[in-house]
């Protein structure tokens, strides 16, 4: 009887013992995943940061106007070159 008693603590014990190892080995895994998953997250929040200051500074009107002139050949407009309409027959 005393055999058969420690036979089944045996197994269990060693049940118990491949459970805590697989637990361990999820564990582990999960925290790595989790540190991927950080790192991941720190690299977008710099891309993002990046992006907006490339909105930023395309978006300024200075190079706008600077493209403008340079690319489609536009000039600002003037007085000088402005007609102004009027409708028929008012004065």
């Amino acid at each position: 009887m005393s055999g058969k008693i420690n036979l089944f603590l045996t197994a269990l014990l060693v049940g118990c013992a491949l459970s805590l190892v697989n637990a361990q080995y999820q564990a582990r895994h999960l925290f790595i995943e989790l540190e991927r998953s950080q790192s991941q997250a720190r690299q977008l929040d710099i891309e993002w940061a990046q992006l907006q200051l490339d909105q930023s500074t395309l978006g300024k009107h200075a190079r706008i106007e600077e493209i403008a002139r340079r690319e489609m050949n536009m000039t600002p407009l003037t007085a000088a070159r402005t007609q102004y309409l009027t409708p028929e027959g008012s004065k």
